[in-house]
């Protein structure tokens, strides 16, 4: 059987894996967004469902001091003794930490930091009940990926930290992971920055601590240079199978354009480890990752399809939604109006590294249909609500009803930099649906209401709100949100939400 790659889709950077018996959980990066740390769960390494995330409170995750593209940087998965560990950076907070559960899809432990600096942390625990702490940063022997050993219940560092490995000589060092492969230490590191030079390289030693020695067919993994669709792989981590093959996951980009252009985010990739007769792991087909690959001979195992329309009729929101930072107290609501999302616009807006009224989920595919039935009556002008496509505060296009000098009236807005354009047209009374369609090469908006047809708004590309264009680490959201400039505003009621892939 084949699978087809990538085998999570849309911005899910930063991949880390780990097995329990013979179900498979997947954590990635979340950056400014909340909850963090969304975690997947697997039977057969292919088909994953989202079953929670590991950061739910403010207090385990305080973003209001995070920057576009700052907040949770890579995240590593554990399982040791029944217990499942994820240890990971806030940026734009308390630095180095981990939290821990028995229960992957509840609740996880209160953070408890780790005094090594830097990011991309990696736990190892060793067969002697040491435990082993990785990340990459700068220090006293320069850049590279330093290590010191911590007691797991505090956090606690229990030796200096020390450089083992400055890599094979490629920009910026980092995503270390170490494994005790039967009485060997496999250090495995991402090189080449988290862009189209990025690469996979290992080395090995008889001890914790080095010396390392470099694979002699390193890089591992890299897609640079090739014909491919998929590019900038790296920043992988290995797992055994349950029937003792192995497998890496990894991230990688889809460019939808040329000049190439990447606006899904850093996406999850799959693919099989081979060993050399020498006792090195080799990524994927001879170091490349395909868009087809053959499957793990695991037990197929589906899970039930997410259905295109989200009602908003239960008392929580599903695991897809997201907010952008913490959000404010009474900003949202499901229980206001059963049967709606409500949300109050406030005095953050879209422009600004802030928390406005936002619930949005990830695009993850090329070409898709989005709708929502808006139920809103701005009173003010400076009051909007409505659909956005949001890379960060200065990248992003706008479907709203706002009012303009008394009148309610609809919005397209492209956000490009400095660059503002706005297209306007009359807004029917009573509810309006706001529709998108995504394509590889373009978004095209419209809106429709009982009394009048499809109108159409305009369209923009893609291309502008990729990563190339924008910079940072994120993917495009599609998202509801409601702002306002003057304060307290009229609920902005959305009684449902439609997400269907096209192809």
């Amino acid at each position: 059987m084949e699978y087809t790659n990538p085998v999570i889709p849309g911005f899910h950077p930063d991949p880390s894996i780990c097995r329990a018996g013979d179900d498979y959980y997947l954590v990635t990066s979340s950056f400014e967004y909340f909850p963090g740390v969304p975690i997947f769960h697997s039977k057969d390494l292919v088909h994953w469902r989202q079953i929670g995330h590991c950061l739910t409170t403010a207090e385990q995750l305080p973003l209001a001091n995070a920057w576009s593209s700052g907040g949770i940087f890579a995240p590593t998965i554990r399982y040791h003794n029944g217990w499942f560990y994820m240890v990971t950076t806030n940026v734009s907070g308390i630095g180095n930490f981990f939290v821990k559960t028995k229960n992957p899809e509840g609740a996880w432990s209160e953070p408890i930091p780790v005094a090594q600096n830097g990011i991309d942390p990696s736990l190892l625990f060793d067969d002697d009940n040491r435990v082993y702490f990785q990340s990459s940063r700068t220090g006293d022997q320069g850049d590279g990926i330093y290590q010191c050993e911590i007691d797991i219940e505090t956090g606690k560092m229990l030796t200096e930290s020390r450089l083992i490995w400055k890599g094979t000589g490629g920009a910026y060092p980092e995503a270390p992971h170490l494994y005790n492969i039967n009485g060997i230490y496999f250090l495995m590191i991402a090189e080449g920055g988290t862009e189209y030079g990025h690469m996979e390289t290992i080395a090995r030693s008889n001890l914790p601590y080095g010396p390392y020695e470099p694979c002699p067919y390193n890089p591992i993994l890299s897609n640079r240079s090739m014909n491919s669709k998929i590019h900038a792989t790296g920043h992988a981590d290995l797992i055994e199978a349950q029937d003792g093959s192995w497998w890496a996951v990894c991230l990688g980009i889809r460019p939808a354009s040329y000049p190439m252009g990447h606006h899904l985010g850093r996406e999850v990739f799959l693919a099989p480890v081979t060993w050399t007769a020498e006792g090195w792991p080799v990524i994927g087909k001879d170091t490349h990752i395909e868009p087809i690959m053959d499957a793990p001979k695991l037990p197929e195992v589906l899970w039930r399809e997410k259905p295109v329309r989200d009602h908003f009729n239960d008392s929580l929101l599903s695991f897809e939604w997201s907010f952008l930072r913490n959000p404010v107290v009474g900003s949202w609501s499901l229980q206001e109006r059963p049967g709606y999302l409500v949300l109050h616009g406030h005095q953050a807006l879209l422009d600004e590294a802030a928390s406005p009224a936002f619930v949005g989920r990830r695009l993850c595919h090329f070409s898709s249909n989005i709708e929502t039935e808006l139920e809103y009556e701005p009173q003010d002008d400076g009051e909007e609500a409505g659909l956005t496509i949001y890379m960060d505060e200065k990248h992003h296009y706008d479907l709203a009803i706002r009012s303009l000098q008394g009148r309610k009236t609809v919005v397209f807005r492209r956000t490009v930099g400095s660059l503002k354009v706005e297209e306007t047209k009359e807004c029917p009374e009573g509810p309006v649906v706001l529709r998108i369609q995504a394509l590889p090469d373009k978004f095209t908006v419209s809106f429709q209401s009982a009394q009048s047809g499809i109108i159409e708004m305009g369209w923009g590309e893609t291309h502008l709100l990729s990563t190339e264009v924008a910079g940072g680490f994120t993917g495009v959201f599609i998202a509801m949100y409601a702002t306002s400039t003057t304060g307290e505003s009229a609920p902005a009621s959305f009684d449902w939400f439609d997400y269907e892939p096209i192809g």
